[in-house]
């Protein structure tokens, strides 16, 4: 009996979350982007940039004049992306770099790869991410969604600290954009079980990941704001959007969401565009901590708030992947 209430709690939580969510995006329009300034010479890296969100954020940044480097686990993806995006916006500064975010090996690549190439860094949008699939360990042997959702980003983010830092100044800082979801309201972290092997749930794991997400943007602005390092750090929450990261939702789920997505949920582009925002506005310069959702600043989670707890998770991640010293 414990174990089912234990199994359906997390599924609970999660579609309350979601309902919420449908119910605030019917009530009220998508946020629609202002005109924003011209980032010529400026870089950028998204993670799953090749499709959905990811692409859209891609595309708009080159558009404005960014370097953008995807980054992705699927080459001839990320290739026809690329080719997209430079026909769309006439800019040829768009390129694809192999990353895979379950693997820590990948991400230490990526990033000595990243750095040969003697380039800044001004942009790093931390976008890629699995939801609700079935149990499954990542190279390194930690649960999927909180290995590749946030331990990769985690990684990826700290080896990358030292270009955002050189890249940035007073009055044009660094931006990191991290992307998390309104599921992180219902999750829960137990730091004694990360892995999620007392009871798994694909949905426990998923809000986890999401609300570690949260966590850590909120307390890496801390350390930087504490340093006066002129880079800043925000999470958005790009509510419910129609993209392929519904493909394991259960079979009655899968049907019930088809004629509700059509109504409902965003597009792509409208679900990318408080990430734009955060990568890019004038009025966000210099400023750092900040949930962002439909373009606004949003409450998250109480949570989230927990500085304790923050510090908690920022010290057992950096032993998880090698970085005592961060």
């Amino acid at each position: 009996m414990w174990r089912l209430f234990a199994l359906l709690l997390p599924v609970i939580r999660l579609y309350l979350a979601g309902l919420k969510v449908l119910l605030y995006q019917l009530l009220h329009s998508a946020f629609t982007l202002p005109v924003l300034p011209s980032k010529s010479g400026r870089v950028a890296i998204v993670t799953g940039g090749a499709r959905g969100m990811g692409y859209e954020t891609s595309r708009h940044l080159a558009s404005l004049g960014m370097h953008v480097v995807i980054a992705g686990n699927e080459e001839d993806e990320g290739l026809v992306a690329v080719k997209k995006i430079q026909e769309q916006t006439g800019q040829r500064k768009v390129e694809f770099m192999y990353l895979d975010l379950a693997s820590l090996k990948s991400v230490r690549q990526f990033v000595l790869r990243f750095k040969a190439r003697g380039l800044p860094l001004h942009v790093l949008v931390n976008n890629a991410g699995v939801m609700l699939v079935p149990e499954r360990k990542t190279e390194d042997g930690f649960e999927l969604h909180f290995g590749l959702n946030y331990l990769g980003h985690f990684l990826l983010t700290n080896l990358l600290l030292d270009t955002l830092r050189s890249s940035g100044r007073s009055g044009q800082c660094s931006r990191i954009v991290t992307i998390s979801s309104a599921t992180h309201y219902g999750g829960r972290l137990n730091l004694d079980d990360l892995q999620g092997r007392s009871c798994y749930s694909s949905h426990g794991a998923y809000a986890q990941s999401k609300l570690a997400l949260v966590l850590f943007t909120y307390h890496l602005q801390d350390r930087l704001c504490a340093q006066g390092d002129p880079v800043t750090a925000n999470a958005v929450d790009p509510g419910m959007v129609d993209t392929d990261l519904y493909e394991n939702l259960c079979s009655p789920a899968q049907l019930a969401k088809r004629p509700v997505a059509k109504l409902l949920f965003r597009t792509p582009a409208e679900g990318a565009s408080t990430a734009i925002y955060a990568a890019a506005a004038s009025e966000l310069e210099g400023v750092g901590g900040l949930y962002l959702y439909n373009g606004r600043k949003t409450e998250s989670s109480v949570t989230s708030y927990d500085e304790q707890l923050q510090g908690r998770l920022w010290k057992q991640s950096c032993a998880l992947v090698g970085l005592q010293k961060a």
